[in-house]
């Protein structure tokens, strides 16, 4: 599977079951999506999360396999959730989903999937930068456990990515050559002493980028 990033914003998501799986996965998507997760009981994170967000909408109900692609046709999802503990439900969410042509994650299967199926991975975020990762449904467990270590490790990377970005257009806008700018740039986000600046604050980062720049472009 190739792994690509997806705006739901204005788009809604249908999610099948409110259980363990079910939340995580309503709780997973971005702020602009609106999404409904339809089960007939809910677990308290998903009820914590939908009294918090309004665009999270809980629908207590239990569709059968038959009902599910009437569930699929009214809400029109871009993409269809089925975490369900039902099988032939999930298979009956899969399928309905793709005969729509509409994206589905089925959280019951592992491995290799049917085009249109895709894998929601487990997200680590510093805004602007996000990190996405997925043992292709094998381990959830090992997916948890990589976040937890990859959160440390990109601490203040979201700082780093606004104040490599804007050096980068300052040099561009100053008519420096591509090849030092880039050189410029990639020192900086290499820079032991920027990222630890940006530790005590934006303005500690930039003076620390500022004498790396100045090295390489008095070369």
């Amino acid at each position: 599977m190739t792994p690509l990033y997806h705006d739901f914003a204005g788009e809604t998501v249908l999610v099948f079951g409110g259980g363990a799986v079910g939340s995580r996965k309503a709780g997973g998507f971005d702020d602009a999506a609106r999404i409904v997760v339809v089960s007939p009981q809910f677990t308290d994170r998903v009820v914590s999360l939908a009294a918090d967000d309004e665009r999270v909408e809980l629908v207590r109900a239990a569709p059968d396999p038959d009902a599910v692609a009437g569930w699929v046709e009214r809400i029109d999802p871009a993409l269809a959730v089925a975490a369900t503990d039902d099988a032939a439900v999930n298979a009956a969410v899969e399928a309905a989903a793709l005969d729509r042509g509409l994206l589905v994650n089925r959280t019951d299967v592992s491995g290799d999937r049917d085009p249109g199926s895709v894998v929601v991975p487990a997200t680590i975020e510093d805004d602007p930068v996000a990190v996405a990762l997925s043992t292709g449904g094998t381990s959830p467990a090992l997916a948890k456990a990589l976040r937890e270590r990859i959160e440390a490790e990109i601490d203040g990377a979201g700082e780093m990515a606004r104040l490599s970005g804007e050096i980068r257009e300052e040099l561009k806008a100053d008519g420096v050559a591509p090849e030092k700018r880039r050189e410029a740039v990639r020192r900086v986000v290499r820079s032991r002493g920027v990222w630890k600046g940006l530790q005590k604050g934006r303005s500690y980062g930039r003076q620390e980028a500022d004498t790396v720049i100045e090295e390489v472009l008095n070369r």
